[in-house]
C-alpha cells in the first residue's frame, strides 16, 4: 500500500491549526490535519471566550493580532459565514494610580506600532462605558477596533472553508511519532497508520510538549487552567471588553464583555496559576468573580449566570508564543504556547506559517519570528496577559 504524501502535516485542528491549514491551502499547498478529538476546535478552542484584541505590550503580538482582526472583521463579507464578529473595542480600566502609570507607559509603545488606542479620563470613559462604578475611577485605555466573535462558529467556518479547498482532516487519530531521517522530517506516525511529508507544524496547544518530545525535541509549554462563564442574554448595554488588572485574593485580574447575541461572557486569571490539565469547573470561581464584577459594574447584579467551564492555557515562561523552525530537525515548525490567546492570534499566525512554509517571509515576518523563536531568552514578561 502506498503511503500518502502531503506538503504539510498539521498536528491539531484548533485555534492555530485550522487557520494555518486554510491559508496554506489557499496558497496552493496540500496539508493534512490530524487531531485526537472527534471534530475541529474540541481542545482549548471551544473553551475560549471570544475576545480579539491587538492591545498587547509587544510588537510581535500587536502585528499578528492586527492581521487577525483584519481577517475576523471581513470574514462574513469575504466568505459568507457569520462568525458573530462584533467591533466593541477593549478598555483596560484604572482605579489605582499604579495601574494608570502602567497603562499610560504601555500606550506609548502601542501607539508607536500603529495600534488605534487612547487614554480616556474618568468622564470620557464613562461616556463609552456608562455603567462603570464611578467611585475611584481614574480613567482607562480604549481601543475601539478590537472586538469579539464566536470561537465555535469561527472554527466551523475555517473547517468548512478548508474542506471546500480539499483539505483532508483525520479526527480521532493520535500522533504517536515523528518520522525523521538524517535530521529531516519525512513523515508522521499515528495510531492508525503513517503519512509522508517534509514539513510538520506542531499546533497541539496544551499537548505541544508531548508532540515535540515525539520528535526528540522539547519546548517549554506547560498548561494551566482558567475558568470562565456566561450569563443569560440581555439587551445590549456594554460595548467594549472591560479588563480590570487589579489583583485580589485568588485572582490576578478579570475581564468580561457582552457577546453579540447578548450574554455577558467573563473570565478570571487565577493567582497562583492552577498548573495541570484539570478542566473540571469549581465552586469557588463564581463567588470570586461575581463580587468583583458587580463592584465594578453594579448593573450586573441581577443578570443570571447560565454556566461555567474551564479551559487550558498553554503557557510559556515569558507569556509569549513560540513560533518558528526547529534548528535541530529540518522541516519541524513550532506554533505553540499561545498562553490562552490562540483564538485571537490564530489567523495572524496562520498567515505567518504560510509565508514560512513557502519561504516567502517579509522583513516584518522575520522580525516577529526572531521575537517569538524557541531559542530566545525567556527572561521577559508579557505586560498584558
Amino acid at each position: 500500500m502506498t503511503t500518502k504524501v502531503y506538503d504539510v502535516i498539521i498536528i491539531g485542528s484548533g485555534s492555530v491549526g485550522l487557520p494555518a491549514a486554510f491559508f496554506l491551502a489557499q496558497a496552493g499547498l496540500k496539508p493534512l490535519v490530524i487531531d485526537q478529538f472527534a471534530s475541529p476546535g474540541q481542545g482549548s478552542n471551544k473553551a475560549a471566550i471570544g475576545g480579539i484584541r491587538a492591545t498587547h505590550s509587544a510588537p510581535s503580538k500587536i502585528y499578528l493580532c492586527l492581521k487577525s482582526i483584519e481577517i475576523f472583521s471581513t470574514w462574513r463579507e469575504t466568505y459568507g459565514d457569520n462568525i458573530e464578529w462584533y467591533e466593541g473595542g477593549y478598555s483596560f480600566v484604572a482605579y489605582r494610580e499604579r495601574d494608570e502609570r502602567v497603562l499610560k507607559d504601555l500606550l506609548k509603545i502601542q501607539q508607536s506600532y500603529g495600534l488605534d488606542i487612547r487614554w480616556l479620563e474618568r468622564d470620557d470613559l464613562l461616556e463609552v462605558i456608562p455603567d462603570l462604578n464611578p467611585d475611584g475611577l481614574i480613567g482607562g485605555t480604549y481601543s475601539p477596533r478590537d472586538g469579539s466573535a464566536s470561537p465555535l462558529l469561527t472554527s466551523h467556518a475555517f473547517y468548512t472553508q478548508a474542506r471546500k479547498l480539499g483539505i483532508e482532516f483525520r479526527f480521532r487519530e493520535r500522533v504517536t511519532g515523528i518520522i525523521r531521517r538524517r535530521g529531516q522530517v519525512v513523515g508522521v506516525r499515528t495510531d492508525q497508520g503513517g503519512y509522508a511529508t517534509g514539513t510538520v507544524i506542531n499546533a497541539a496547544g496544551p499537548w505541544a510538549r508531548a508532540v515535540a518530545q515525539m520528535a526528540g525535541l522539547d519546548v517549554p509549554v506547560v498548561p494551566d487552567s482558567h475558568e470562565a462563564g456566561i450569563t443569560e442574554p440581555v439587551e445590549r448595554f456594554l460595548g467594549p471588553m472591560v479588563v480590570d488588572i487589579r489583583p485580589a485574593e485568588g485572582s490576578k485580574n478579570y475581564y468580561f464583555y457582552q457577546h453579540g447575541p447578548g450574554p455577558i461572557v467573563f473570565c478570571i486569571t487565577p493567582e497562583p496559576p492552577i498548573v495541570g490539565t484539570d478542566r473540571r469547573e469549581t465552586s469557588v470561581f463564581l463567588p470570586m468573580i461575581a463580587r468583583r464584577m458587580v463592584d465594578l459594574m453594579p448593573k450586573l447584579a441581577n443578570v443570571k449566570v447560565r454556566r461555567t467551564w474551564r479551559g487550558l492555557y498553554p503557557m510559556t515562561p515569558d507569556g509569549f508564543p513560540i513560533v518558528g523552525r526547529a534548528r535541530e530537525l529540518e522541516g519541524y515548525i513550532y506554533a505553540v504556547g499561545m498562553c490562552g490567546q490562540g483564538y485571537m492570534l490564530g489567523p495572524g499566525v496562520g498567515v505567518l506559517l504560510t509565508h514560512m512554509v513557502q519561504d516567502d517571509l517579509t522583513t516584518l515576518d522575520e522580525e516577529i519570528l526572531e521575537a517569538l523563536g524557541s531559542y530566545r531568552e525567556f527572561g521577559g514578561e508579557e505586560k498584558l496577559k
